[in-house]
């Protein structure tokens, strides 16, 4: 039987994300959105519901979520769905919670996160910071005259 795991939700950040470090380093952050639905009832008065939805983050993800978003901060992101289970400490019942993790992100709003520059375009991305990856052009050429970087695209790669 063939399945689909893919969730794309767009909100705002219900509190600051809160990052932690596995005890290898891998960075993962926990963080909850706010999505609003409005509509107008039969009635004609507007009504409104809120979902609240779980995310984890992990990598370097995490770490630029951490760095770049607060509480109220506009994401966009698609992740998939994750069914957390276990035994309550208190009661001894079994819990569980539908929760999603991360797997890409963008940015929404035009808040000016710490150290990020506005585009200037209502509703535009904050752009993510630079990774520092070196392009064709600004690879530096070694002395055997072999690059120091990753091939790109105008490397003729033979495979």
């Amino acid at each position: 039987m063939a399945s689909f795991n893919k969730v794309i939700l767009a909100g705002n950040l219900t509190r600051d994300p809160e990052l932690r470090y596995t005890p290898k380093g891998t960075a993962i952050a926990k963080l909850a959105l706010a999505m609003n639905r409005r509509w107008t009832g039969e009635d004609g008065q507007t009504k409104e519901e809120v979902t609240y939805v779980d995310i984890d983050a992990f990598g370097k993800q995490a770490e630029t979520i951490s760095q770049y978003l607060r509480k109220g901060g506009g994401l966009l992101l698609e992740g998939r769905l994750k069914l957390d289970q276990w035994d309550d400490k208190q009661t001894g019942q079994k819990r569980s919670r539908l929760g999603v993790v991360l797997e890409q992100f963008t940015f929404l709003g035009t808040g000016k996160p710490e150290g990020a520059a506005l585009t200037g375009v209502p509703g535009a991305p904050v752009p993510r910071p630079s990774t520092n990856r070196p392009t064709s052009a600004t690879r530096q050429e070694s002395s055997t005259g072999e690059s120091d970087g990753p091939p790109t695209e105008d490397d003729d790669v033979p495979f």
